[in-house]
């Protein structure tokens, strides 16, 4: 398979150059502030009757009539990309954009926002690991060390030994959702065979949208919406302005930077810088909607950004992928 191929699955974005690595990590910085968002201002809408199916559907929804303008317009002349990377389209809207998000939404139901996200974001480890079975590139002693230190982390965050108790069930869908992140990793890094990361990111939000859409349809998940006002920390805001910046900001703005800034660091490098994502939704969180995690949570999720900063280090220099 050549290095153009867009098909789900094929070979990664070429090696990461200085200026490609400069611009890409201001993407991916913007980007995760952008997905930081997402969960508290969801968690407002969730307070306010909605369901996480819903609620899911509106932000892909939203996005998706915000970037496919600019996507028809960037495709004029070349619809041939559509037809050529579909499958990769149909399995980003799917897993990635839907599934993941779908997953995300229905742990903060049961989670506090900080503590689904530091699960969630246990992903950079499952991309190395992917790496590792699907090109042959074994782990150091330095990411077995990181990975140790991010399992204890992890036991830390879930706070297993304290008074407070972590829902199993919030638990596994937050667990869902790290595996629907590994895969947006993974797929958004694919050189996609000149598709834009504009078009990709836009063609993913409409198949996911049909997805959500059709699931609520056929009552195969609960749908449930509200005109009731949305309450913050701040101020109470009418559900539509939730609405829109939920899906404007937290889809439309932070999907398409994610996956330029993929192409350009490669889906190993971007799932780190990613991190960031969760400090600023522990920020935003606690603006928004008056959550902080345990201070042995907190304590917990340091080792887990610790270890997953040793796995990087750990990895050998000059891998793109």
């Amino acid at each position: 398979m050549d290095h153009d191929s867009g098909a789900v699955g094929g070979p990664p974005a070429a090696p990461v150059t200085a200026d490609g690595a400069t611009t890409g990590m201001v993407l991916a910085l913007v980007s995760a502030a952008s997905f930081g968002l997402s969960g508290p201002l969801a968690r407002g809408l969730l307070d306010a009757g909605w369901s996480p199916g819903a609620a899911v559907t509106a932000r892909v929804g939203v996005a998706a009539l915000v970037l496919a303008p600019a996507a028809a317009r960037e495709l004029r002349g070349r619809w041939r990309l559509l037809r050529e990377h579909l499958a990769l389209i149909l399995v980003f809207g799917m897993v990635p954009v839907a599934g993941t998000q779908l997953a995300f939404f229905s742990a903060i139901q049961h989670l506090p926002v900080g503590i689904a996200l530091l699960v969630e974001y246990t992903a950079p480890l499952a991309v190395v690991l992917w790496l590792w079975l699907r090109y042959a590139q074994p782990p150091g002693r330095l990411t077995l060390v990181g990975g140790a230190v991010a399992a204890v982390g992890l036991l830390l965050v879930l706070d297993l030994t304290g008074g407070s108790s972590v829902s199993l069930l919030g638990l596994g869908w937050a667990v869902l959702a790290m595996l629907g992140v590994t895969t947006y990793f993974v797929l958004s890094a694919l050189h996609g065979g000149g598709l834009p990361p504009l078009s990709l990111a836009a063609g993913g939000l409409v198949v996911g949208t049909a997805v959500l859409a059709l699931g609520g349809l056929t009552g195969m998940m609960p749908f449930e919406a509200t005109r009731a006002s949305v309450a913050y920390v701040p101020a109470e805001v009418p559900w539509w302005l939730a609405v829109v910046a939920l899906g404007a900001l937290t889809a439309a703005l932070s999907y398409t930077t994610g996956v330029a800034a993929n192409r350009r660091l490669g889906s190993r490098l971007a799932s780190f810088v990613a991190l960031s994502e969760v400090l600023a939704a522990v920020l935003w969180a606690w603006l928004l909607v008056g959550e902080l995690p345990r201070p042995v949570q907190l304590v917990g999720g340091v080792l887990v950004l610790a270890g997953v900063v040793v796995v990087k280090l750990g990895e050998a220099p000059g891998r793109s992928r």
